[in-house]
């Protein structure tokens, strides 16, 4: 009777170590299901067009955004892309571990009013196959979270059709324009 019972002790045990890993797993799958939902372009695909045109195409989130993960500089980052934005738009936390230093002080209009942000340069903007040199940005102390909201000194470089919850960003034929472009 002695030997059933640390026998029975241990089947119980073994049994409650396989739930926790079962629930571990459905916990850890549904918070990527999740992450797919809110951006599901973590890796836009490098495409070029048969004139060899830098071309990327996005599919809409659950919100009807266009979010996705490019780079700036180098630092993978993740976009919301805004046309309502003049500048490429960095939070202060982000530009932080990026190691950007603040520029010139200058004022800007939000939606949530008027404030200061700092102007500055980056070397490189990437959005998959589309990269620009020499793109204007500012950091925004005032921006919570991590998202950089991609403007328009980079999608004006850009030629943009929205069809079926999809947006594809084409770089627009070369010509002189503030930002260079590289392939």
């Amino acid at each position: 009777m002695k030997n059933v019972e640390p026998n029975n002790k241990i089947s119980k045990m073994m049994v409650s170590l396989a739930w926790l890993g079962f629930l571990a797993m459905l916990v850890i799958g549904f918070d990527r299901y999740l992450e797919k939902q809110s951006n599901p372009n973590e890796r836009p695909d490098v495409i070029y067009d048969s004139d060899g045109s830098a071309e990327v195409t996005l599919k809409q989130n659950r919100q009807g955004h266009y979010i996705a993960d490019g780079k700036l500089n180098g630092h993978w980052v993740t976009f919301v892309l805004d046309t309502g934005a003049t500048n490429i738009s960095i939070p202060a936390k982000v530009a932080g571990a990026m190691n950007l230093t603040k520029g010139r002080p200058e004022g800007t209009r939000t939606a949530n009013g008027d404030i200061i942000v700092y102007r500055i340069t980056l070397d490189s903007v990437e959005l998959g196959s589309i990269k620009l040199k020499n793109v204007a940005a500012h950091i925004n102390p005032h921006m919570d979270g991590s998202a950089v909201l991609l403007g328009m000194s980079f999608l004006k470089h850009v030629e943009m059709t929205q069809k079926d919850e999809q947006l594809t960003l084409r770089l627009k034929p070369k010509k002189k324009a503030s930002a260079t472009r590289s392939f």
